[in-house]
């Protein structure tokens, strides 16, 4: 008996059922995350198309039906339709004509199960006639769905060959779906091609591992990467070991996840380091920053609200985090405002120059030490300071 798709509040968006009348019912099936994720009862964020049609039969039924679109993969057989709630990519059926781990030339198909086969995971080879809901799995994805097991399409050795940073795939899928024991003949897969890693650009692997990291709590999956030796390909710094600590605080806290504050637990706290792995990654600035301030967590915590004030408020709470140590005094706190300026050490009779920055510099220091004080209480430490 065949399995339909549950009925869900994004099967009925107006914009998607005239795009399946514009393309026709028969030449579209929704595929892969958001019938994954209908099935696991999950908030549907994408909606993919496939489809038997060429791309430029695409354009063309979306052309003549209004709908704008986009050919943002053209090469690939990708076309973006631009919808009310949300871009849709149609994809032509397609199959691996050649592969070398990095990219791949495909060519266009007729059969939706030669698409499937091309894909990486049977959780993700899933199609749904948008009519009738009828699900087509080709090759047991329900069934591993059911039993939230991970598993390569066929050969997982192939398919590893194919496209190399299916690794890294394989373990956030299996951080985010899966179950224990997982997959053995996956995860061995995994292990004995963990050096193809090497081959891809760092920008994907450090986009890989930051989409990992930033799950509900990724720490026994990375502590089983490093049990395969794979986590030492990419990351050789690494000891998830105190990943496990900080997504505990973190719950215990109610503080969302956070790849970058992740990334630096597992990092030795050495800003140097740090700046070397964010480079590696190809991190932004703002995450650089972020992770160097987060190297240098050693010494003192101090008072948080002072952390926070020479910090921020994001560095302070991720160092705390990282020492195991409370927010709570920064939870709604806003930092204030230095109530003193340089022109008023000036009027004073402090000539400018370096002196009235060191007078700045001590009495500020006071200020945050004695807990951020009225206005009348820095102008006496103004006074005390010039009566030195």
């Amino acid at each position: 008996m065949a399995e339909h798709l549950p009925d869900t509040a994004w099967i009925h968006r107006a914009d998607l059922t005239a795009l399946v009348a514009a393309l026709g019912s028969n030449n579209a099936r929704y595929v892969g995350g958001a019938v994954r994720d209908t099935l696991l009862g999950i908030e549907v964020k994408d909606v993919d198309i496939a489809t038997p049609l060429r791309p430029d039969e695409v354009i063309a039924s979306l052309d003549a039906a209004g709908i704008r679109n986009v050919p943002t993969g053209i090469d690939h057989g990708t076309v973006t339709a631009v919808l009310d709630e949300g871009p849709v990519e149609i994809t032509t059926l397609r199959h691996d004509v050649s592969t070398d781990g990095r990219r791949a030339t495909v060519a266009f198909a007729s059969e939706w199960r030669e698409d499937a086969a091309r894909r990486d995971f049977t959780i993700n080879a899933l199609y749904t006639d948008p009519t009738t809901l009828e699900i087509f799995d080709y090759f047991g994805g329900l069934e591993d769905l059911d039993a939230r097991r991970v598993r390569f399409i066929g050969n997982a050795r192939q398919r590893i060959r194919e496209d190399h940073l299916r690794i890294l795939r394989y373990f956030r899928f299996q951080a985010r779906f899966g179950s224990q024991p997982a997959d053995e003949d996956s995860e061995n897969a995994c292990a004995e091609l963990a050096a193809t890693l090497k081959g891809l650009s760092r920008e994907r692997v450090g986009m890989e591992m930051m989409n990992l990291l930033g799950l509900a709590d990724p720490a026994p999956t990375l502590a089983r990467m490093a049990q395969l030796g794979v986590l030492a390909v990419i990351l050789p710094e690494a000891d998830p070991t105190p990943l496990t600590a900080l997504v505990a605080q973190e719950q215990r806290q109610a503080v969302g996840p956070d790849a970058i504050r992740r990334l630096a637990a597992m990092l030795p706290a050495d800003p140097a380091l740090a700046e070397q792995v964010a480079s590696r990654f190809r991190l932004s600035g703002v995450q650089k920053k972020r992770l160097t301030v987060a190297a240098g967590r050693n010494g003192e915590r101090g008072d948080p609200r002072a952390l926070a004030y020479f910090l921020g408020i994001d560095q302070a709470i991720d160092r705390l985090l990282l020492q195991n140590a409370d927010i709570a005094a920064l939870i709604d706190w806003e930092i204030p405002e230095f109530p003193l300026k340089g022109g008023e050490i000036v009027a004073r009779g402090i000539s400018a120059g370096p002196e009235v920055a060191r007078i700045l510099q001590s009495v500020e220091s006071r200020w945050v030490a004695e807990g951020f004080p009225d206005r009348d209480r820095v102008a006496q430490l103004l006074s005390e300071e010039l009566a030195r």
